[in-house]
């Protein structure tokens, strides 16, 4: 494992503070996003879009992250809130359906809160998790979830220097081991890289913070690329303070492939705070969006190779093609790859997307265009196996559940 020092970041308060603000940030887009609910099960169907379900406080509000789907064909994903105790939900919903809700936390003060990740679903058939409050330490959890809603916490965060407040989603290496992130925490505060097992054993790979110009703050989860290493991305610290991308070995060697520009007259070429993760094109490449920066600093689509050679594919101009992308990309399967802007657009509430390896970007849906079909959409699209796409809003009410044709 690579050896650190205590030169690094010296100013992860500041850092930390970076955090917090763009908490505030997502609130206050719901607050100015949100319109009298739907009624639970409405549905509109459009050459585009169709708002599947509008979420109602009981059931959970507020999904943050996308959908999964399991081998049983149905639809697993989490509310940040809501729910019995109002400290998120996990639910399952069937294609055309409505969500069961399989589990609501803060029951106590050991199961966790505040899910902002997605589920990913073990080669066990369980689901496993993250939430980024309480828990035993009150630092956040790793869990498991059956299909049918049985929970077990794996790990509870804060206990030393394991990390706190994970907010990725987690990836299941080829050893079965699960692989995360967690923004703060760590030997020198800046976050971790860990593994954990199905069975709760961790293993804490890589703490920010103890190097000079050192990446911090990891959002996004990880991918495992095709030559068995780790990609992910910090949206703070780097040698520019805007975000890095790295590359992490399944021993815990890290390196930092990229650090964003700095931003100059509210823009820059390449991009800032990479909130999302990456995703593996067919191509061997990886593929990514930040948050802000470039041409306009409403944010940019970028490549780049596992040896770190970066182009930027396309600025985000905050008008019709969206701003302020906050989820990853998706492979569709068919030579594009697909996203959601979480403004912009032509009612200024997102998009969604699909944009070329070679940069030809194309709106396929602005939100906001009747009181139904949400706002705000923050979570990753999902190709489900019926061919549609399926994703989450913050915004409208509660927030939704769509999908895409």
């Amino acid at each position: 494992m690579i050896t650190q020092n205590h030169t690094g970041l010296t100013a992860l308060p500041a850092a930390r503070l970076l955090l917090a603000a763009a908490m505030v940030v997502l609130a206050s887009d719901m607050a100015a996003c949100s319109r009298s609910s739907p009624a639970p099960e409405s549905v509109i169907d459009r050459a585009q879009g169709l708002a599947q379900y509008a979420f109602t406080a009981a059931d959970g509000s507020y999904p943050y992250a996308g959908l999964t789907q399991g081998r049983d064909g149905n639809l697993y994903g989490t509310t940040l809130s809501g729910g019995a105790n109002n400290a998120g939900t996990v639910y399952r919903l069937a294609p055309g359906g409505t969500p069961t809700t399989l589990y609501s936390f803060g029951a106590n003060n050991t199961d966790g809160a505040s899910p902002y990740s997605a589920l990913v679903q073990g080669s066990d058939g369980n689901f496993y998790g993250t939430n980024s409050a309480n828990g035993a330490n009150g630092k956040g959890t790793v869990f498991q979830i059956t299909s049918s809603g049985a929970l077990t916490t794996l790990h509870a965060f804060g206990a030393g220097s394991d990390g706190a407040e994970p907010s990725g989603t987690l990836v299941q290496g080829r050893d079965g081991s699960f692989y995360g992130t967690t923004q703060t925490g760590g030997a020198y505060g800046g976050g971790t890289l860990y593994k954990i097992t199905p069975s709760g054993v961790i293993t804490t790979l890589y703490s920010f913070g103890g190097v000079a110009n050192d990446a911090a703050g990891p959002y996004a989860g990880l991918v495992q690329g095709s030559d068995g290493n780790f990609y992910g991305t910090t949206p703070l610290g780097g040698a520019n303070g805007e975000g890095t991308v790295f590359k992490l070995t399944p021993a815990g060697d890290f390196t930092i492939l990229y650090s964003f520009s700095a931003i100059a007259a509210d823009r820059n070429a390449d991009g800032a705070l990479p909130y999302a993760g990456l995703v593996q094109g067919g191509d061997g490449n990886l593929y990514g969006v930040t948050s802000y920066g470039g041409a306009k600093n409403f944010g940019t689509v970028y490549r780049i190779t596992t040896a770190g050679g970066f182009t930027t594919l396309y600025s985000f101009s905050g008008a019709a093609d969206g701003a302020h992308p906050r989820a990853g990309l998706i492979d569709g399967g068919d030579g594009s790859f697909y996203g959601t802007a979480s403004g912009g657009g032509a009612n200024n509430l997102g998009t969604a997307f699909k944009i070329t390896p070679n940069g030809t970007l194309s709106t396929l849906y602005a939100f906001g265009a009747n009181a139904a079909d949400g706002a705000s959409p923050y979570g990753a699209l999902l190709k489900a196996s019926n061919g549609g796409l399926y994703g989450t809003t913050l915004g409208s009410g509660l927030g939704t559940i769509y999908r895409l044709k």
